[in-house]
């Protein structure tokens, strides 16, 4: 059963590569039709580069580094900000760069942690 389950979850991250190319061809398609550049197209890339790397570190060491979907939360809050209108209550803007700074020193917290030996898990 353990290794129907690895069969599946190696098959479902790679759907899931196959879609995120699919998505940066869509985008740097759209971003080419369009003639014009913007950050929030370039964090979206970043995403996408993001999710590529954390499936690439799943496949090299069969397991998934913490600290690459907070990454990926730490670019999806910048670009939810970089989207976000004028006219929208400042509010929001402090709760998103609130949780940008949460998630960063949860970064910094894993990254000076004392490292556990592998075969204590």
């Amino acid at each position: 059963m353990r290794h129907l389950i690895e069969i599946l979850e190696k098959s479902f991250l790679a759907v899931i590569a196959v879609m995120t190319v699919a998505a940066m061809g869509q985008e740097v398609w759209r971003v080419v039709a369009e003639l014009k550049v913007e950050l929030k197209d370039l964090l979206l890339m970043f995403i996408y580069a993001e999710v590529l790397g954390m499936i690439g570190a799943y496949y090299t060491n069969n397991r998934i580094p913490i600290s690459l979907p907070l990454f990926i939360a730490i670019t999806a809050l910048s670009r939810m900000i970089v989207l976000q209108g004028k006219d929208l209550d400042p509010a929001i803007l402090l709760y998103e760069s609130g949780s940008i700074v949460l998630i960063a020193l949860a970064c910094w917290i894993i990254r000076i942690r004392p490292r556990r030996d592998p075969s204590e898990t």
